[in-house]
């Protein structure tokens, strides 16, 4: 059999920054490459500076931070195929996976048992026709028991992309079976507008911040 090897852009131990884990201590498996261009992006980095490891040297980085969690991301983690044994056999060991996803692909592939972080991109991201539909209705038709590993989030820059995202929530009806994380692109939008227009509507969406942000420089990579 041949040897499965990733392109690996960091490995890293942090604090959960983003989504319904926030606030846990967590293992980073950060994938390489992307090309979306998102407006905004906090990751760009992850295109270049690559390291290419097989997937038995990136789990045994990723275990030795004994997190309670570990987190396979981007860059784009799903455009490498040898990502979805990584996350089975991270799985079969036991572990608590997330994975977080920009949204472009079919997360149909990944294991169920795998916690799925599925971006929706809004307008300003300049990349929201880009967004996969079929994620949401994946979500939709998954079964009652496996429906808690799926969430999803939206990051807003504007208050046309908070009345976007609040269009597609009442018609796809997301937050009556999801979780969805509502968040702010750190120094585009201020959080204390998120949240008045969030409490004003009665949404029923969790608003974030950028958690590793506030702890650390928002340009600090490792975190």
């Amino acid at each position: 059999m041949s040897e499965r090897l990733l392109n690996i852009s960091e490995i890293f131990h942090s604090i959960q920054g983003e989504a319904s884990f926030a606030g846990w201590p967590c293992a980073f498996i950060r994938l390489a490459g992307c090309g979306h261009g998102c407006v905004g992006c906090d990751t760009a980095y992850a295109e270049s500076e690559t390291t290419l490891m097989n997937t038995e040297d990136i789990i045994r980085q990723a275990l030795a931070f004994q997190a309670p969690l570990i987190e396979v991301t981007g860059g784009e983690p799903l455009l490498q195929p040898e990502v979805y044994d990584l996350m089975k056999r991270l799985c079969d060991l036991g572990h608590k996976v997330l994975m977080e996803t920009g949204g472009f692909l079919s997360v149909a592939a990944v294991d169920p048992r795998v916690h799925k972080i599925i971006d929706i991109k809004a307008p300003s991201s300049g990349v929201c026709d880009q967004n996969n539909p079929v994620n949401i209705h994946l979500a939709l038709e998954a079964m009652p028991a496996l429906r808690h590993n799926f969430e999803f989030k939206m990051v807003l820059g504007n208050r046309s992309d908070y009345e976007w995202a609040k269009s597609l929530l009442h018609e796809h009806r997301l937050t009556d079976s999801f979780t969805v994380m509502m968040g702010v692109m750190f120094g585009k939008l201020e959080p204390e507008k998120l949240a008045e227009w969030i409490l004003i509507d009665k949404l029923k969406v969790r608003m974030q911040l950028q958690l590793h942000k506030y702890i650390w420089s928002p340009d600090m990579r490792g975190v």
